[in-house]
């Protein structure tokens, strides 16, 4: 039994977009972010709104810097953190293309890539846009306390990134290619600290990244780079530990998008988490190296913590989710 499967016609990422909020404008990855925010509401009356009109931002500039319309594409894949991902619905509606909401928390935007990758391999569909998106003010009044409030943050948890990016995949064109995704599975060593996102993803990125290289005969010397999503300083030495207990030793290859979002002088110092995290990242930074031939082979591990507000509040455990997505070129 594998969860990894190899694309055949691999499909190509042949355009991106991304944006990000006032504070992940100062950050580490900005020069390379498309449109960067001045305020966090984005002339919207409400941050649910604002966070709307982020995603369809993206995915409309994504189709467009590919050089075609609204109408052009067959299909979006897109998710968030909100109830019902009802940003991306609402993002899509309009758009004159298929649709498909998913949603694994901050681990969607891979999930998007090995789907909307199987419908472009299968030559299901011609042209597929895949996109995420997260907010910190809305993310963190539905998740934890009212923004009122002003909760003081404890040292473990990590900031909702506000941004997000899209994805155009099809089978001609430019750019880093899909060569083989692997399905996460749920892993839940019985974290309930919600404010411990990093401890609650880690197991899974470890059992996915483990899984992949046993089902490809591959190393960690295979990559480049090895990125996860949003695990953070405590989570990603977490992964570290646990891989090396499982002797596999990725500390020259890993990078994590939540540790790149923000600078040190932010006071982040545990990083940056959310569904838009890895998919601003990689739309921005991370395509741009390969794009440039600087990076050439990448495995992208996104982790999801798979909470809700109402499961938490009856006393569960925080499960894990990771997807992996190796991308060439």
């Amino acid at each position: 039994m594998s969860r990894t499967f190899f694309y055949n016609n691999k499909p190509i990422v042949i355009a991106t977009s991304s944006i990000c909020g006032p504070k992940e404008s100062k950050g580490a990855i900005a020069d390379f972010v498309e449109c960067k925010l001045q305020s966090d509401t984005f002339g919207e009356k409400t941050f649910e709104k604002a966070e709307i009109r982020m995603l369809n931002t993206v995915i409309t500039n994504c189709i467009n810097n590919a050089g075609l319309k609204n109408g052009d594409v067959d299909a979006v894949l897109a998710g968030d953190l909100l109830d019902q991902i009802i940003c991306s619905t609402f993002a899509v509606r309009g758009l004159n293309c298929g649709y498909l909401g998913v949603y694994t928390a901050c681990a969607s935007f891979v999930e998007s890539l090995i789907l909307g990758g199987a419908l472009i391999d299968g030559k299901y569909m011609n042209r597929v846009v895949c996109g995420t998106s997260s907010h910190f003010s809305t993310a963190e009044r539905q998740y934890r306390y009212p923004l009122e409030l002003g909760c003081t943050r404890p040292p473990q948890s990590q900031w909702t990134v506000t941004g997000g990016g899209a994805c155009l995949l099809c089978l001609e064109g430019f750019g880093p290619k899909l060569s083989c995704g692997t399905v996460g599975k749920i892993v839940d060593f019985g974290v309930t600290d919600t404010n411990n996102m990093g401890a609650a993803m880690a197991p899974s990125a470890c059992d996915t990244i483990y899984t992949h290289f046993q089902d490809t005969n591959r190393s960690p010397e295979y990559y480049d780079l090895i990125i996860t999503g949003d695990l953070g300083t405590l989570g990603t030495r977490l992964l570290k530990h646990l891989l090396l207990e499982k002797g596999i030793d990725i500390s020259k290859q890993h990078v994590d998008c939540g540790e790149m979002v923000y600078n040190i002088c932010e006071k982040e110092y545990q990083g940056g988490s959310g569904a838009g995290c890895s998919s601003l990242v990689f739309c921005s930074y991370i395509y741009n190296l390969m794009c440039q031939n600087k990076i050439k082979k990448v495995l992208l591990v996104a982790t999801g913590a798979l909470l809700s507000s109402l499961s938490c509040q009856q006393g569960e455990s925080i499960p894990g989710v990771s997807h992996a997505v190796a991308l060439e070129i």
